[in-house]
């Protein structure tokens, strides 16, 4: 069981509001022991010896002076006192103020008294025994129990919420530009040029981008250098094989299998750099167009080894913005094959445009490629022994020219077994929304 949030701003919340509770905590309790307990202590010890001083003196009074003493009870101090018959019937339920209150008047009395109830819920009074007299004190509790501990819990309360506020927004900036930092990464492996991150925000943030800046430039610079070495490389070779193909065709004394051997090899050779050729061009990126899928698939069709072995049926109108001869080469490359290692079976192409992506697959009923080698056939030059030998024409590099312009502009293939025998290659394109 994981204690921590999987997500930037869950961990940053939940560590200051931890902090935040245990301080607050902390100081609710400092507050509550040296403010607020003694603050309601004092209050009530003062309204107990108040009310007992009120009673006493009414005692030792003049009858006659009595009831304007009484009315000078209420008016200066909010207090009631009057000589009563028989006592109230309700207790007020238990308070920690109320509490306090019974206890201090017990100690200046001697007396068990205990806070009642009358018909107005505002006042609450004590009765008291003195001279045979049955007196009655009432007070208002809103005037003496303090409010302390529930504007301290709002506080509290304030704090917490104003704390999770601060992270989410200290934490939401932050996780925005390492969402930012993360999409740029993907495109630079898919070997792509990112835009400049802006190099703004805290001094981390700044060396950090700038850093990831620098190094996209640097991988966009060893991407072109590579890409004009294998090209200027692969065409370099062609003058070289074709003077060999000449020198071998003016040899008149020369045993014929001999030059036919060399003949092929040279043959193999040239296939090898028109491989290298295309995978070079497949580097270079292009400006996407508005395409129609159902046409180009039809052209691609047509264009094919063998289009007769071919069965597709078009569907409703499928229009994409995307590099039109990047797909054709992909799909070429993935239908070449299919007719190739398809042993003369006829090869499904299907199209589906969904509203989040574009489906292309192509089916075909070869021998397939083991579960353990899916992913290693987009290497360059990679072969299988049994179905990629050089007598059919297999350079290894068409299926990582495939990889390679899928990563370049944001698609993917994958490889799975055919139900029933086969491959299912299928190529699937997100559509911007």
């Amino acid at each position: 069981m994981k204690l921590l949030p999987a997500t930037l701003f869950g961990r940053t919340a939940a560590l200051l509001l931890g902090i935040f509770l245990l301080a607050q905590g902390a100081a609710l309790y400092a507050v509550w022991k040296t403010v607020v307990v003694p603050l309601t202590e004092n209050s009530a010890d003062s309204l107990a010896a108040h009310m007992v001083l009120a009673a006493q003196t009414w005692v030792e009074l003049p009858p006659e002076t009595r009831e304007d003493y009484e009315i000078e009870l209420f008016l200066q101090h909010n207090l009631e006192l009057g000589k009563v018959d028989k006592p109230l019937p309700n207790q007020v339920k238990p308070t920690p103020f109320g509490t306090l209150l019974e206890r201090d008047l017990k100690q200046r009395t001697g007396q068990e008294i205990h806070l009642k109830q009358g018909p107005d819920p505002a006042w609450e009074w004590i009765e008291i025994k003195l001279a045979d007299n049955l007196l009655r004190v009432g007070f208002l509790r809103d005037r003496y129990e303090l409010d302390a501990p529930w504007e301290a819990g709002a506080v509290f309360l304030a704090g917490a919420l104003l704390t999770l506020l601060a992270a989410l927004l200290m934490a939401r900036h932050t996780s925005t530009r390492l969402r930012l930092l993360s999409r740029s990464a993907q495109e630079v492996g898919q070997g792509r040029s990112p835009e400049h991150l802006p190099e703004t925000g805290a001094e981390e943030l700044q060396t950090l981008t700038r850093a990831f800046n620098q190094m996209s430039d640097e991988v966009q610079s060893l991407l072109e250098n590579r890409t004009v070495l294998l090209s200027g490389i692969s065409h370099d070779l062609r003058t070289p094989i074709t003077r060999m193909k000449l020198a071998l065709a003016m040899l008149d004394d020369a045993d014929p299998k001999m030059v036919a051997r060399m003949e092929g090899d040279l043959a193999e050779m040239n296939r090898l750099i028109s491989g290298m050729l295309d995978f070079a061009r497949s580097l270079k990126g292009e400006e996407p167009v508005d395409v129609e899928l159902n046409a180009l698939l039809a052209e691609l069709i047509a264009a094919s080894s063998h289009p007769d072995r071919v069965r597709f049926h078009s569907g409703p109108s499928c229009q994409a913005r995307l590099s039109a001869s990047a797909l054709k080469r992909v799909l070429a490359n993935l239908l070449e094959n299919a007719l190739r290692y398809g042993e003369g079976q006829p090869v499904e192409m299907e199209l589906e445009c969904g509203a989040r992506a574009i489906r292309v697959r192509l089916l075909d009923r070869g021998p397939g490629i083991p579960d353990d080698a899916l992913e290693t056939v987009f290497q360059p030059f990679h072969r299988l022994e049994n179905s990629r030998s050089r007598e059919t024409g297999g350079s290894g590099l068409g299926l990582a020219i495939v990889r390679q312009l899928a990563d370049a502009h944001g698609w993917n293939v994958e490889l799975k077994a055919r139900e029933g025998g086969g491959l299912r290659a299928e190529v699937i394109i997100p559509v911007q929304g």
